[in-house]
């Protein structure tokens, strides 16, 4: 049986101490896909931001609150395991400059300077070994399917799960799975344990079965 790394959840990327960026991401897609890795047998380490859901006692969790934070645990365990599903949505922007005071109210507003987070499945990606695979997730908006694929190549994945915005903190998912030449190889909707499952055995029959 494989070890499964589960990046899931938001992360929070603080403007000053008691406020921060971050998402809808519930953690719901990470748990359901932990349930479904444990009850084929296979090992699971979960990598999560905040969350309210609670993951399987089974499961080894590491929790986290920032990308960086995400990144740096991704890192540290990607090697020993045999591949990772980037079911987790980073925060993508971060305040260039951090208060170590709460920012007071003066009237005038307040103006944000913000900068890319690193990239945490394009990370693991160009270090993945040759027994390694990605899976990682993209929630798109517009020209979803090519956006999809832009994702899955600048990331090195093995896979990608297109979605959209109406699968954050919802207990239903709609889905389509991408292999690198564009092949929908699943498309497929139900409730996240449903779906989670359905991603598993695509995942075991085009990676795990080689």
């Amino acid at each position: 049986m494989a070890h499964i790394l589960i990046t899931s959840g938001p992360t929070r990327q603080y403007i000053d101490p008691v406020r921060y960026l971050t998402n809808a991401s519930s953690g719901k897609m990470g748990a359901c896909l932990a349930d479904s890795c444990l009850n084929l047998g296979h090992q699971v380490t979960i990598i999560s931001g905040p969350v309210n859901v609670a993951y399987p006692e089974e499961a080894n969790v590491i929790n986290v609150s920032t990308t960086g934070e995400m990144l740096a645990a991704a890192r540290h365990h990607f090697p020993n395991a045999d591949g990772v599903i980037g079911a987790a949505a980073p925060c993508d922007y971060s305040p260039r400059i951090v208060q170590d005071q709460k920012i007071k109210k003066t009237g005038d507003g307040l103006t944000l300077h913000l900068e890319e987070t690193p990239d945490i499945i394009a990370t693991l990606g160009g270090i993945k070994l040759a027994h390694q695979w990605v899976v990682g997730f993209a929630l798109e908006t517009d020209d979803q399917r090519f956006r999809a694929l832009v994702k899955l190549e600048a990331k090195c994945c093995d896979l990608i799960v297109l979605n959209g915005p109406s699968a954050m903190d919802s207990p239903n998912n709609t889905i389509e799975i991408l292999d690198p030449v564009g092949t929908i190889v699943l498309a497929t909707k139900g409730t996240k344990p449903e779906v989670a499952d359905a991603i598993l055995q695509t995942i075991e029959q085009k990676l795990l079965s080689s």
